[in-house]
Parts: structure tokens; sequence; C-alpha cells
């Protein structure tokens, strides 16, 4: 099966026509791609039986010249893929709702296209309801331990300590602290300017520990990373290179096991969130500064400190138990 021109093909219409954030684009290419994969091993074909009578387009984009190679796919097929994901890549069920949206988007994209075999497919799958869970968040005791196991004897760990730093202080998606560029640090303002989701831009401020990080990343680190190299990012590898967020996942998975955490890096985003409502900022200032297009969305950390409440009642005050459960 000739993949790739398909594949592009796809991810140009994302792009293009659905206007989707390149990031976004992205996901559902590397979704599709292991799809087809999928398909290709398990001998299953995009077509109908009838393409080779001159209906619908092959898997290369052009017009089939025989009977499609392999069986026609089914919706149990794609559950069975989805089954698949979760069974070897042990994905949740965010990450399958993601896998079906992205495959919902692709059958779409194939009926547009003239692929026959795969008509239907899109009002058969239908995307989970996602479980409503708390986020996880941190403890002040958590952040501390996490921060002071970075070793700051070298630019590479100054460098982390910086970025880790500005991730909890600022509340930052990872996507948006790779895309910093030095123009956009305003250190003596200690302000910095983002680019979120949907290419929206926005201002958000950063405290005096990740201020004073910043400037020796900045006065020593850096120039250390870059040598003669030139580059707009803010934040590079030893390579002098934009870092990229694998890199920054990698590092943090080996920092949360040394300082004795099961935790995500997503993790400090939530905690940053959960300690503002808690110290007393309002819902609307809270959701600007994360960037959330709905009000919505940021209430999910009310429900958060409403839970430690819960909890350090019923720890603090047991003879009260009963009456907790109620809160």
């Amino acid at each position: 099966m000739k993949k790739l021109p398909l594949l592009e093909r796809y991810y140009s219409r994302l792009i293009a026509l659905e206007r989707r954030a390149p990031l976004t684009a992205e996901t559902y290419r590397f979704e599709i791609r292991r799809f087809l994969d999928w398909l290709e091993r398990e001998d299953l074909s995009l077509e109908s039986p009838d393409a080779g009578e001159g209906k619908g387009a092959g898997i290369s984009g052009e017009a089939p010249s025989g009977a499609p190679d392999g069986k026609p796919i089914g919706i149990s097929d794609v559950t069975q893929y989805l089954t698949y994901r979760r069974r070897v890549d042990g994905i949740d069920s965010r990450s399958i709702a993601k896998a079906i949206s992205a495959l919902r988007s692709f059958f779409r994209f194939l009926e547009e296209d003239s692929h026959s075999g795969v008509t239907g497919l899109v009002s058969l799958l239908e995307i989970p309801r996602r479980a409503n869970r708390l986020p996880e968040v941190h403890g002040k005791e958590d952040v501390d331990r996490l921060f002071s196991a970075i070793k700051t004897d070298s630019p590479l760990g100054i460098r982390n300590r910086a970025l880790y730093e500005l991730i909890y202080s600022a509340g930052l998606r990872i996507s948006e602290l790779v895309s910093l560029n030095t123009e956009m640090l305003f250190l003596s303002k200690n302000l910095a300017q983002v680019t979120g989701k949907g290419n929206k831009e926005r201002m958000v401020i950063f405290g005096s520990d990740a201020a004073f990080w910043l400037k020796r990343y900045l006065d020593e680190a850096r120039p250390a990373l870059m040598g003669n190299r030139k580059s707009r990012a803010l934040f590079v590898s030893r390579n002098g290179k934009r870092l990229s967020r694998k890199g920054i996942w990698k590092n943090y998975s080996g920092l949360a096991m040394q300082a004795g955490l099961s935790t995500k890096l997503h993790t400090l985003r939530h905690t940053f969130a959960t300690e503002l409502l808690a110290g007393g900022a309002d819902l609307r200032t809270v959701q600007e500064l994360l960037g959330h297009a709905e009000l919505t969305t940021t209430q999910i950390y009310t429900h958060v400190d409403s839970g430690r409440l819960r909890e350090n009642h019923r720890k603090y005050l047991p003879r009260l138990k009963g009456w907790s459960e109620k809160l």
C-alpha cells in the first residue's frame, strides 16, 4: 500500500481547509499512519469490493486498476484497532478519544475522496464521553522536592531549573514553552508573551524565583550552550537548537523519579491553577492566565480545591468524618 501520498493529501486538507492547529494536524497524521500500518499488517483494505470497476480511488490517490488488496474494512475492524492501541501501546481513555477523533476526520476525508469502502464509518464511530476526572496536583513539599532535585552546577542544570520554574510559575503548556523566543521574554517586568492553542497570544506573569533562574540562564547557561551559534529560541539544547517537547518530557521523567514522584509534566500547570484559586484568585483571572477559551474548562480546578478541603478535613478532624462527607 502506498500510504505517503494519501497521508500528505490528508495532512494538507487538515491545514488548508479545516484550519487545524499544526500540533493537532501532526497528531492526527501520526495516528492515521499507525492505523494504515495496522491495516496493512491485518490485510485490510479501505476500498469496497467493486473498487476495481472504476469506483473509488486507490490508497495512493490514483484510480485502481484491479480488485482492492485485502478484505474491506468494517466497524468491527476499527474497534479491533482501538483495542490493539489500548493493549499494545497502553493508552488511556483520553488518548482513545483522540484516536477516534483522528479516525473520524480521516474517514470524512476518504468519503469526500471517493473511497466507497469507508462510507458510513463516521456515523458508526462515536467519541466516548470522557470521565470527569479531577486533575492531579502537587503539594508545596512535592514542588520543593522536585526543584531541589535539579543539579544547577552546569549550563544544562541551570536551563532545566529555569524552564521548569517558568512552567510552574506561569502555568504554561509545554507547547507554549518550547515556542518561546528570546524577544518574547520581558524579564524586567516578569512577563512573557506566549502563543497558546489556536495561535492565540497572551501575556503571562511569572514570579521572582522563575525570574532569578531565567536571569542566570540568560547570563550564564544559554551563552555556554549556544557558543558561536545563533537562534531566536529561548530554551536550547546542548547543540544550540530549540529544545523539543520530547526532550523536556524525558528530562522531567528522570527528575520526577529522582524526587520520588510519579507525575506528569502537565501536573505543574494544574498545580499553578489550583494554588491561584486557593489563594483567592477569581476564575476569570485564572482563565486568562491559563489561556482557556471557555470558563467551564477552568472550573474543574474549583473541584480540585474542594477535594483538598475534604481530604484535609477527614485527615485532621476524624471525629467529624460523617459531617465532612456533606462538603
